[in-house]
């Protein structure tokens, strides 16, 4: 599902304001932590409220933050198990 992923690329520099384009960001780069894109808790709290606004993604605490941001391969699978609707 590339069109989902370039358009969480392109919300996020545009959320974040980042200095880059959405091409330097590959899918399984890490966003938070060494070695990752840098970004810090106000970028996380950022890019929260833009999950639920933008697809309803809900994301109930820091742990399921933690899991759900690590990169943007972890962001499409939280969009894309949104999308498809509960479970049952």
């Amino acid at each position: 599902m590339q069109p989902l992923k370039e358009r969480i690329k392109h919300l996020i520099v545009e959320t974040l304001m980042l200095q880059m384009s959405p091409q330097e960001i590959t899918d399984d780069q890490l966003l938070f932590g060494p070695g990752s894109l840098g970004l810090d808790s106000v970028d996380a709290l950022q890019l929260v409220v833009m999950l639920d606004k933008h697809f309803g993604v809900k994301i109930p605490d820091s742990n399921a933050a933690r899991e759900t941001l690590q990169s943007v391969s972890t962001i499409v699978a939280a969009v894309e198990r949104q999308l498809a609707g509960p479970a049952n």
